[in-house]
């Protein structure tokens, strides 16, 4: 298993994970209107590949980021994440969700929300307190609806709409970088350790 940077070869293996993990009516929620026409940011797109017994590369993991507004304030908006069927409850969700919190804290990004399992994410110190003063363009289970700093106060005081940023990339105009980093593939068992922010027990 490695995890490497989404390249524009993996689009299509993501698309096909997305509709496994969450149906074709994923398009429909809430957090999907917010992505419409904007690209993900390449920096923090990881995908999980084995290679089946002919060397073909097999997508069992994505994950990906969006910049979004909160009242003026940038965060970035996770997910969607997915995991293949065979390798549910096996950690490769959480190595991606700490390996890109990590890198994102790293590039100077101060928050992150999402709609997701509030269960599931507290373990990575998402929390609905957060984000009280929020509101999101369309219907949503406000107990999913959950946030974090990466940089201490970062949403203090954050209120208002969540919305796209005025200047974000076109989702047709968007190039995936070279990989940016320490290595070209890196195997799990290689991931950064997770102590500058994100621990296990985080």
């Amino acid at each position: 298993m490695i995890i490497t940077l989404e390249e524009t070869r993996h689009a299509q293996p993501i698309e096909a994970l997305l509709d496994r993990a969450f149906g074709p009516d994923r398009f429909k929620k809430t957090a999907y209107k917010l992505r419409e026409g904007i690209a993900p940011l390449p920096e923090l797109g990881f995908v999980a590949i084995e290679h089946d017994e002919h060397g073909n590369e097999v997508l069992e993991g994505t994950i990906r980021y969006w910049p979004v507004e909160v009242g003026g304030n940038p965060s970035l908006l996770l997910g969607p994440i997915a995991v293949s069927e065979r390798l549910q409850g096996a950690g490769l969700g959480s190595k991606l969700i700490r390996m890109s919190l990590n890198k994102a804290a790293a590039m100077g990004h101060r928050s992150v929300i999402l709609v997701g399992d509030a269960p599931y994410y507290a373990r990575f110190g998402f929390s609905r307190s957060l984000t009280l003063d929020m509101q999101l363009p369309g219907p949503v289970d406000l107990d999913r609806f959950l946030g974090l700093e990466l940089v201490p106060g970062a949403l203090a005081g954050v209120s208002g709409m969540v919305t796209a940023p005025a200047a974000a990339p076109s989702a047709a105009l968007a190039v995936v970088p070279p990989l940016s980093l320490s290595s070209p593939l890196m195997a799990v068992g290689e991931l950064p350790q997770p102590a500058l922010w994100f621990a296990r027990t985080a």
